[in-house]
């Protein structure tokens, strides 16, 4: 039987300029975090930038609001290779993406589909931030960093970095799980629980 791996995604994505330059745009994954973990055990972490396709050049607003750079994403692996990274951390287990806010695996999946590459990965979704959000029952979806703070946490590393983001959601994965298991209610108590029917017998005998 197929252990399950839970894997942890999360995705940076290319910004429009108002411009001519940007005609028909649509997101492109520029950078990739992959924490994938086993039985409460992180087995792999991944972090690299993607070289964007239909439209290479960053807009000004993407490299300020991201603090990534023209360079960062030449250098980046390309979209094919991160489907294929995607595919071998996946291969073997049965998995269940964990993402926060549920643009990424729409982009990945979007993304594939503008490249001509098929998306045949078995897999399970989670969106975190509608779980936290029905947990805690609030109104609107939270922020990923704001969730971490109102645990009383600090994130991990720098927000929209996404490996430190993949790490921070894995983070607030694990604390939820353990406040459900905390109100997780026990089974009710028998009156066989409460008394020791043998003492009772032995009083009265």
């Amino acid at each position: 039987m197929e252990k399950t791996q839970y894997v942890f995604i999360d995705f940076e994505f290319t910004m429009p300029e108002k411009s001519a330059k940007f005609k028909g745009f649509f997101p492109e994954i520029i950078e990739v975090g992959i924490v994938a973990v086993v039985n409460d055990v992180v087995r792999e972490k991944f972090s690299s930038y993607v070289a964007p396709r239909k439209f290479p050049i960053l807009s000004e607003r993407c490299k300020s609001f991201l603090h990534i750079s023209q360079q960062e994403v030449n250098k980046g692996i390309s979209f094919y290779d991160l489907v294929k990274k995607i595919e071998e951390v996946c291969c073997g287990y049965r998995n269940i993406i964990v993402t926060w806010g549920n643009m990424d695996m729409k982009v990945l999946k979007n993304n594939c589909f503008k490249a001509g590459i098929p998306f045949s990965l078995q897999l399970d979704e989670i969106d975190l931030s509608m779980e936290y959000k029905r947990f805690f029952g609030d109104q609107n979806q939270t922020g990923l960093w704001k969730a971490v703070k109102e645990y009383g946490r600090e994130g991990t590393g720098r927000h929209h970095c996404a490996l430190d983001d993949a790490l921070t959601t894995y983070h607030i994965f694990r604390l939820v799980e353990q406040d459900k298991k905390y109100l997780e209610k026990p089974e009710p108590t028998t009156i066989g629980d409460l008394i020791d029917v043998s003492k009772l017998f032995n009083k009265f005998a």
